[in-house]
């Protein structure tokens, strides 16, 4: 595994355990189809939460917010449905979530939350 996917990996680790630590529930995650990938699926109540994980070891080509583009919302916002349609699902809401990841490797990495981005 390269280093940047093993970077993306424990920063998606690390968010999933924040969510979990918050009460909300993962129930998948790099879950993939021909449109793309969702980083991780979870449930805030009833709610369907799609988690976009951005991890960084600096702010050296900006805030890891900076790379969830507005297309990247709608594909995520179509991936829920998507994921939603494979898994037999029909949420009573769904949100999209962003979640930022600053780990530099002499410290406690860094997490910043944003709920419904988009």
């Amino acid at each position: 595994m390269k280093a940047k996917d093993a970077l993306g990996r424990h920063g998606e680790v690390l968010a999933a355990d924040y969510l979990e630590d918050r009460g909300i529930r993962v129930v998948d995650r790099n879950w993939r189809c021909r449109t793309g990938e969702i980083d991780l699926v979870a449930y805030d109540g009833e709610c369907l939460v799609i988690a976009e994980v951005k991890t960084r070891r600096s702010l050296r080509f900006g805030h890891p917010f900076e790379a969830i583009t507005p297309a990247k919302l709608t594909r995520l916002r179509t991936l829920g449905v998507l994921w939603s349609r494979d898994h037999w699902v029909v949420p009573v809401a769904l949100r999209i979530d962003a979640i930022a990841v600053l780990d530099c490797g002499d410290g406690e990495p860094v997490l910043e939350y944003l709920k419904g981005v988009g």
